[in-house]
């Protein structure tokens, strides 16, 4: 039947999907660990990755620990606790709203000009010119934007959480919140234990998103309307594999915590 075999068509290829980029990544951590190393263009995507994404995270973060902590102040003013402001914003944003939303506006950003810069090239033939000049590609163009968004997405975070907390002292200040009482709670509860849960998390991310990127940017092929296919579908596996990956972490990082 043409629907089943469209499904068996369609599962094949997410098999084969699965194997290449399995395959890619053995290739792009073997090529890690080997010279030689491109540091100006490591600090060229540093620069794009961390510079260039650093407003619209903070924005972002802003934004969204003021949207957090309006929901979290109203519900416990009316259970009579509303001191555990703080509390509640360092587990919230700290464990797991900062990093993942971090993640995801990095990966909306970065996985689109990853790939769509590599797939031109790509299309131009200039990963051919590569190989024939005997430059790996990998170590070219996939390391360093590894490399890369492994310093630049831990910092954009750590970042992110601050303003999240400060955008939430500002919402219990407007609750007639004491600033002093918001951050004793935010300080109490900003334990080695809180932070090793949201710090582990970019990590991870960080290689994800750039293996996939560049994944997708190596495998376009179609001229720009393959391009557009692969950035399209680069920034939609990155997003969901964040979220995959998030909950992966959580689990063994609480089973490793004892939690």
């Amino acid at each position: 039947m043409p629907v089943i075999r469209a499904i068996l068509e369609r599962f094949r290829s997410v098999v084969e999907g699965v194997q290449d980029l399995t395959l890619f990544t053995v290739e792009t951590l073997r090529a890690l660990f080997s010279r030689p190393f491109y540091l100006r263009e490591t600090i060229h995507q540093l620069h794009f990755a961390a510079i260039g994404s650093l407003l619209i995270v903070l924005v972002s973060a802003l934004v969204a620990g003021q949207a957090l902590a309006i929901q979290l102040v109203r519900e416990l003013a009316n259970s009579g606790v509303k001191g555990q402001l703080g509390h509640f914003m360092v587990i919230s944003v700290v464990r797991a709203l900062g990093p993942v939303l971090v993640g995801m506006v990095v990966a909306s950003r970065m996985s689109a000009g990853i790939t769509a810069e590599i797939g031109a090239m790509r299309s131009s033939d200039q990963l051919d010119a590569l190989v024939a000049f005997g430059t790996d590609p990998i170590r070219r163009l996939v390391v360093p934007r590894v490399i890369a968004l492994v310093i630049a997405l831990p910092a954009l975070t750590i970042l992110g959480d601050a303003l999240a907390v400060i955008g939430g002292g500002w919402v219990g200040l407007q609750y007639h919140l004491p600033i002093e009482s918001y951050y004793a709670g935010v300080f109490k509860f900003l334990t080695p234990k809180n932070l090793l849960v949201g710090m582990i998390k970019p990590f991870a991310f960080a290689v994800l998103i750039a293996i996939v990127a560049c994944w997708k940017g190596f495998r376009s092929e179609g001229g720009a309307k393959g391009v557009g296919v692969s950035t399209t579908q680069s920034v939609v596996i990155a997003s969901v594999g964040i979220l995959v990956t998030d909950g992966i972490c959580t689990r063994l990082i609480f089973r490793l915590l004892g939690w």
